[in-house]
């Protein structure tokens, strides 16, 4: 299996994960020139904005390490263009960003991860 294969079916897993958990889905790999997002997902209120890092093991550390500051400068400007792509104001939603770490088997969210 090559790394894109890999990924999606992490992002599958976590994707899973938080509709279990009673988040909506609204949109998988978003894409703007200011980068890309993982998942977009809503629960209540907020936008929650997705960032999913998949290791098979802890050889070259924690999945969650591999969101470096400039991968979150990244995404935080993409969701601001999402927001403004999407006539959604700003000024008034909740946003979030989380990381769903995958290692192996086991998932962890960490909500509000930056």
């Amino acid at each position: 299996m090559n790394n894109r294969e890999i990924g999606s079916k992490a992002e599958d897993r976590a994707v899973r994960y938080l509709m279990l958990r009673l988040y909506k889905i609204v949109e998988r790999n978003y894409a703007a020139r200011t980068g890309e997002i993982d998942i977009i997902a809503k629960k209540d209120n907020t936008y929650v904005f997705v960032e999913v890092k998949y290791r098979s093991d802890i050889s070259k550390g924690y999945p969650a390490e591999a969101v470096t500051e400039l991968k979150k400068k990244k995404i935080r400007r993409t969701a601001e263009h999402y927001l403004v792509s999407k006539h959604i104001n700003i000024d008034n939603t909740d946003i979030r960003f989380d990381v769903i770490e995958i290692l192996g088997r086991k998932i962890k969210h960490i909500k509000a991860a930056f």
